[in-house]
């Protein structure tokens, strides 16, 4: 059963987390229902955001309810007033926030204090939407996970946790190539390795991209340079330079393997041009599937269950 809030995937046990695909493939096939009807979400956002702002609003929107979007400005969280301040008044007003924020801390301290649940759009630790949103893509694609292979290439950043602890949870084996020195966090790293041992499925971190590509079922990457990043673009270009999915890995991939992306993509940098829009792309799928998925997180926290 869901806990009060969504921060982590570690929120998430694999029978929340079958719950969750399933509630969005209903949802997604429709009749629109108006499982939110008269419930309003504030949205806090401290960077900026195409498809988490959109789909969440329109994830909202489409179960009846309502969104409040809050601009860095306006809130100021931890500067302008205390993150304990934000969530108490809110929690006053809205039944429930979704915060993209900077720190995971942030998000930990929000759910803390609030008496509403919170739903993690994004930290410098973790997209849980993201790769719930992502593994409901392969599932469609794939028509099942236990036992595919998810090849993860470039920088072991806040995707690449939440899509590990993903992985773990439904028995999909999960190897990375990166550079040393930039692999995902350890601590989320060993707790995904114990999950995935209890379900069959193994993780691994790799240097050659070749390798960690070779039989995969899904060729994963994330651009080079995060928000908050900029300064380190020239370092980081160099240090991920053969760290690029290109023809050369999809042709040592599985035959069907799937080529994805969470967007934005910095075309020609991590992953080759051409590919962006090529058949086994299912970038947009993936976008599409933020909305749906989030429907089904929102339905599960804030109203009746979806599934």
């Amino acid at each position: 059963m869901l806990t009060k809030d969504l921060i982590s995937i570690l929120d998430l046990e694999m029978a929340d987390a079958w719950s969750l695909l399933n509630s969005a493939i209903r949802l997604k096939r429709g009749p629109r229902e108006n499982i939110l009807a008269g419930k309003t979400v504030a949205m806090i956002f401290e960077k900026p955001s195409l498809r988490t702002r959109v789909s969440f609003d329109l994830a909202m929107y489409q179960l009846g309810g309502h969104t409040v979007y809050l601009s860095p400005a306006e809130v100021g969280l931890g500067q302008r007033e205390p993150v304990r301040d934000v969530a108490g008044v809110l929690s006053r007003y809205a039944d429930g926030i979704v915060a993209r924020t900077f720190s995971q801390a942030v998000q930990q301290e929000l759910a803390k204090y609030s008496s509403v649940p919170v739903i993690n759009a994004l930290s410098d630790q973790e997209h849980p939407c993201q790769a719930l949103g992502d593994f409901l893509t392969v599932y469609e694609k794939k028509g099942a996970l236990q036992g595919l292979t998810l090849c993860y290439v470039g920088d072991g950043n806040n995707v690449a946790n939440s899509l590990l602890l993903m992985a773990a949870l439904v028995g999909v084996n999960f190897r990375i190539a990166c550079p040393p020195g930039y692999e995902p966090d350890p601590a989320l790293w060993d707790k995904a390795r114990r999950t995935a041992a209890a379900h069959g499925s193994a993780m691994e971190v790799m240097r050659e991209p070749e390798t960690a590509a070779s039989g995969a079922d899904i060729l994963y990457t994330d651009v080079w340079v995060s928000m908050g990043q900029e300064e380190e673009t020239a370092k980081r270009r160099q240090v991920f330079k053969c760290y690029q999915v290109n023809n050369k890995l999809l042709s040592v991939a599985a035959k069907e393997a799937l080529l994805m992306h969470p967007m934005p993509v910095h075309h020609g940098e991590e992953m080759e041009s051409a590919l962006v829009y090529s058949p086994q792309s299912v970038l947009l799928d993936q976008a599409e599937n933020r909305l749906h998925i989030q429907k089904a997180v929102l339905a599960g926290l804030l109203g009746r269950a979806g599934s």
